[in-house]
């Protein structure tokens, strides 16, 4: 048998298919898998040097950033200043905290720098996320583990029912 054409010998019968190569970041491994992987490690409030890699439409849905993850990192609209010409542009490079991460493989993030946050943030965080500050260091544990997102059916009038601090609840879809 020439040498190109050598195969290795199939494994014994009942022996378990074991792929080599296996880790996080390999190919074969599922996106849900090395999405729980990654998120194991992240906690609240966790600092990351961020670049902001895409304003796709400045004022309206909010920003991309490259924070080093195999995951993309993203700034909601209603954590970033009134005025789009106050966002981060494309390119620039600043902290960022996690501010939520959940089951759709995306950090959420929040400007560190107030230049780059709502003016009203502290008021924001009490009417909307009164928890924040307790949540700081704690580690994601999946999508119940932060109250409410921003962008989960936020409007002007305030984020959706059952939230924390509308003092409604909800029972499931219709609400009650």
């Amino acid at each position: 048998m020439a040498s190109g054409s050598m195969r290795p010998a199939p494994p014994p019968p009942g022996s378990p298919k074991l792929r080599p190569g296996r880790g996080c970041d390999d190919p074969g491994v599922t996106a849900d898998a090395r999405w729980e992987r990654i998120r194991e490690d992240l906690r609240f409030g966790q600092v990351f040097a961020g670049t902001v890699v895409r304003v796709p439409r400045p004022g309206a849905i909010g920003i991309f950033v490259d924070i080093g993850l195999s995951v993309g990192g993203f700034v909601d609209v209603v954590l970033l200043p009134e005025e789009a010409k106050d966002w981060p542009a494309e390119g620039t490079v600043t902290d960022f905290e996690l501010w939520w991460a959940d089951d759709r493989r995306q950090i959420r993030l929040k400007p560190s720098d107030a230049r780059y946050l709502r003016s009203d943030f502290a008021d924001f965080v009490q009417r909307f996320r009164p928890g924040w500050p307790s949540d700081i260091g704690r580690p994601v544990h999946g999508p119940e583990a932060a109250p409410c997102e921003p962008g989960a059916g936020f409007t002007s009038a305030g984020p959706p029912a059952g939230c924390p601090g509308t003092g409604e609840t909800t029972d499931g879809p219709g609400g009650s």
